[in-house]
């Protein structure tokens, strides 16, 4: 395994049971700085959403340089436990707190961390968040046009 999407295939597992996290540079007002976003690999984080949620003027994947720095951890293999106290880190709540296992990278290649997920959401200190897609309000149905 070398990236955190290569782990549903070498546990054998759903990626709803895998745990990803997802660092992104934000720019402020004051500047740019890392967030890091915890959520499952088959649901990842949209940049927009993130944005939105945030109130940031721009939101993109951060470069592998920054997300090293930042977390500690290898680009791509990002473990959800023991992120730095100055790492803004939010939780999709998505993420139930179940007693199934759940697996995440370790920031090892080859390597993964299966605990069950009530456990591991214990563990994480970081704000819960709702990371699904907005749905435009109103309705969609088209209008005839008048003639």
């Amino acid at each position: 395994m070398t990236c955190v999407e290569e782990l549903p295939e070498a546990v054998s597992t759903a990626p709803e049971r895998c745990v990803a996290v997802t660092v992104f540079e934000v720019t402020t007002r004051l500047g740019r700085e890392a967030v890091a976003i915890v959520s499952t690999v088959a649901a990842p984080p949209k940049p927009g959403v993130v944005g939105g949620l945030l109130g940031v003027r721009k939101v993109r994947p951060a470069a592998a340089f920054l997300v090293n720095s930042a977390t500690d951890y290898a680009a791509g293999l990002v473990c959800p436990l023991l992120l730095p106290r100055s790492l803004p880190v939010l939780i999709d709540d998505r993420l139930r707190p179940d007693t199934e296992p759940i697996f995440t990278a370790t920031g090892e290649r080859h390597t993964a961390l299966t605990l069950r997920a009530l456990d591991l959401l214990t563990l994480l200190s970081g704000k819960p968040v709702d990371l699904r897609v907005p749905h435009p309000r109103g309705s969609r149905q088209a209008v005839a046009s008048r003639h």
